[in-house]
């Protein structure tokens, strides 16, 4: 089983640096982040996160929750992820309010079958 810690609120430099903080270079690791890096896109480094290895996978996608437009993009993204079974998953949502949703998408068939929900790294004020 995948241990998956979803990652809500705040800005997007606050949810990389929560999850940086939790990565494990021992542990093989993935990590979703749900739309675009506002350092990356005005041309900054992201100085905080580590770059991907063999033991983690990056992924960023563009937002879209399952609940609002069928969840292709996050569907595809999660199998993949997890047909490599990292020990971790990290899900960075653009918008916390999919939260709850996103929650009984992942503890409902199929992805039941292989993650774990952790505790929310919840950066919301």
């Amino acid at each position: 089983m995948t241990h998956c810690i979803l990652a809500a609120g705040g800005h997007y430099r606050q949810r990389r640096a929560a999850i940086a903080a939790r990565l494990d270079p021992l542990v093989a690791c993935a990590v979703i982040f749900e739309g675009i890096d506002p350092d990356h896109a005005a041309g900054h480094a992201a100085g905080d996160f580590p770059p991907a290895s063999t033991n983690l996978r990056i992924v960023i996608i563009a937002t879209g929750c399952p609940c609002c437009d069928g969840g292709m993009v996050m569907r595809v993204s999660l199998n993949r992820m997890l047909q490599r079974r990292p020990a971790r998953l990290f899900i960075s949502l653009a918008d916390s309010s999919h939260l709850t949703h996103l929650q009984a998408y992942l503890s409902a068939p199929p992805y039941a079958d292989f993650v774990t929900l952790a505790p929310v790294l919840d950066l919301r004020d």
